[in-house]
């Protein structure tokens, strides 16, 4: 998954089989080469939540972010690198109670995508 059609397949229509979505919608996508691309999706959740995920890929890096909405209330994960001494740096986790954690995620949305998801489920966020 290293194209912008490829990797932005995924993601929907992984959003699109997780049981509590609802409405998958492509919000933006930008590609600057074959290999540097962007593009945010966000998913509307039976809750009234809103996921969004934004990739940002660059031949094989990847930055992302993976927000989830729900009244006042918001968690994310993402790798920009403001915590560099988190044990999982540059991964790290937002919980709602603001605080930073270290991350399981580790930049592959193949990998990533499906913990968030599980991770959504379980705890009931989603």
């Amino acid at each position: 998954m290293n194209t912008l059609p490829d990797l932005l397949s995924f993601v929907v229509s992984t959003l699109q089989a997780w049981s509590v979505c609802g409405a998958v919608r492509v919000i933006e996508t930008a590609q600057f080469s074959p290999g540097q691309f962007a593009f945010k999706v966000r998913a509307e959740l039976a809750t009234g939540s809103a996921l969004l995920v934004r990739l940002y890929r660059n031949g094989e890096h990847t930055d992302y972010a993976y927000y989830l909405a729900r009244g006042e209330q918001s968690i994310r994960w993402d790798n920009k690198e403001h915590f560099p001494s988190m044990p999982s740096y540059p991964h790290h986790f937002h919980n709602a109670a603001g605080q930073v954690e270290a991350s399981p995620l580790t930049g592959d949305p193949a990998h990533d995508l499906l913990l968030v998801l599980d991770y959504l489920t379980t705890v009931r966020c989603g």
